[in-house]
């Protein structure tokens, strides 16, 4: 694969995705506006060129980023837009654990998990896009080690890795009136059963976790879209 992992984001279309909660069997219609996703997870290169840092456990230029926490992963778009002329998304108070999306701002941020969902579904209605095996790094095939990115095939939209090889952080509260700020993370890892490497698969954890099967992505707004409510257990 020759494109630059760093560099490529994708057109994902205006759509509607059902969220679902298995905890609570509830489920709630989103509707998505158009946005740009990163074709890939961010990469160690990247995320050392941007914070000087690189965090992960294992090492190389190519591989997603891991043991990065939701507050670093938040910290990082900003740093990024700030890089690149644009104005960050977020406004954080680390102290407090508060944070605010600036919904009008260019700059690049995280995905909701309905974004999120709706790019890695790219259209179909199934639990994955295609055949496991062959779109995501997981517990039967990655040799108990985390993989460079963009290594298996990517969905309609040209988004890989969505499902398998790192969890990604998103936006989103998980459930504000049970887990307080205890953020959403999609998609599966390269330790993971294939139950878990689902589209509609969501979990959850703390800002400051971190852990060697956890990244993120990125995505700039299409047009100015309004940042969702925390989703309780009530949906």
């Amino acid at each position: 694969m020759e494109t630059d992992p760093d560099d490529e984001m994708v057109a994902v279309p205006a759509g509607r995705v059902t969220l679902s909660d298995r905890r609570t069997q509830r489920s709630w219609p989103v509707d998505v506006a158009p946005f740009r996703m990163s074709a890939f997870p961010v990469t160690q290169a990247c995320y050392e060129r941007v914070t000087g840092l690189r965090p992960s456990a294992a090492r190389g230029d190519r591989l997603p980023v891991e043991g990065v926490s939701w507050w670093d992963a938040v910290r990082f778009c900003n740093a990024l837009s700030l890089r690149e002329g644009l104005t960050p998304a977020y406004r954080l108070r680390i102290e407090d654990e508060t944070a605010e999306w600036d919904a009008s701002a260019d700059g690049y941020r995280l995905p909701t998990e309905a974004e999120w969902e709706h790019a890695c579904r790219a259209g179909t209605t199934g639990p994955r896009y295609g055949r496991l095996d062959d779109i995501a790094w997981y517990q039967d095939n990655s040799q108990g080690r985390i993989r460079p990115v963009g290594g298996r095939r990517p969905n309609a939209w040209g988004v890989y890795d969505t499902l398998g090889n790192v969890w990604e952080w998103c936006w989103d509260v998980y459930d504000a009136e049970v887990y307080g700020t205890y953020r959403v993370l999609r998609g599966g890892g390269w330790s993971d059963e294939h139950w878990s490497c689902r589209a509609s698969v969501r979990r959850r954890g703390h800002p400051t976790f971190r852990i060697d099967d956890l990244g993120f992505r990125t995505v700039r707004s299409g047009h100015t879209v309004r940042p969702p409510r925390p989703k309780t257990a009530s949906g």
